[in-house]
């Protein structure tokens, strides 16, 4: 104990060494709220994203439903000869009664003179060039963001066979 010094000298550095590491434990406390706070605005954001990705692949999938259903006027079959009949962009015709916020476009694809073209090749006999194909493109859009401005969209190709 001969080398420690008395009392009146040591009053003060048990408080200074407190404060040092309550305002070191403050800093790192702020950073990791801080942190979370910006963890919980990116997976809020993915989980929109996510959602927009589901409605917009459901909508194509309902553009394909409602031309194909029994007792519909199946767009996808119209002649691609002449410019009335493509692009496909009446939202009543393809997205009938919809609650999603997506717009959808079909066009063809692949064919910039409009012409009839064959069929790609299937599994199944048929005759040759007893049917042509309508080659057409189904893109869906959708806007998502707090502001929507961010855009996702989704395409599939169609190939719907036509007798000559």
């Amino acid at each position: 104990m001969k080398n420690s010094l008395p009392i009146k000298n040591q009053s003060g550095v048990v408080l200074i060494v407190s404060l040092i590491f309550l305002v070191a434990l403050t800093a790192v406390a702020a950073a990791l709220m801080q942190n979370s706070t910006t963890d919980m605005k990116m997976s809020g954001a993915t989980e929109e994203k996510v959602v927009a990705l589901q409605e917009v692949v459901s909508a194509v999938d309902e553009v394909i439903f409602n031309q194909v259903s029994v007792g519909k006027t199946n767009a996808f079959s119209r002649p691609v000869t002449g410019d009335i009949n493509f692009p496909i962009t009446d939202q009543g015709i393809l997205l009938p009664n919809t609650t999603t916020q997506s717009s959808a476009r079909v066009e063809v694809a692949n064919n910039q003179l409009n012409l009839d073209i064959a069929c790609p090749h299937l599994k199944l006999a048929s005759s040759t060039e007893v049917f042509s194909c309508n080659m057409l493109r189904v893109r869906a859009n959708r806007n998502y963001g707090r502001t929507g401005q961010s855009n996702i969209a989704a395409n599939s190709g169609i190939a719907q066979q036509l007798l000559k």
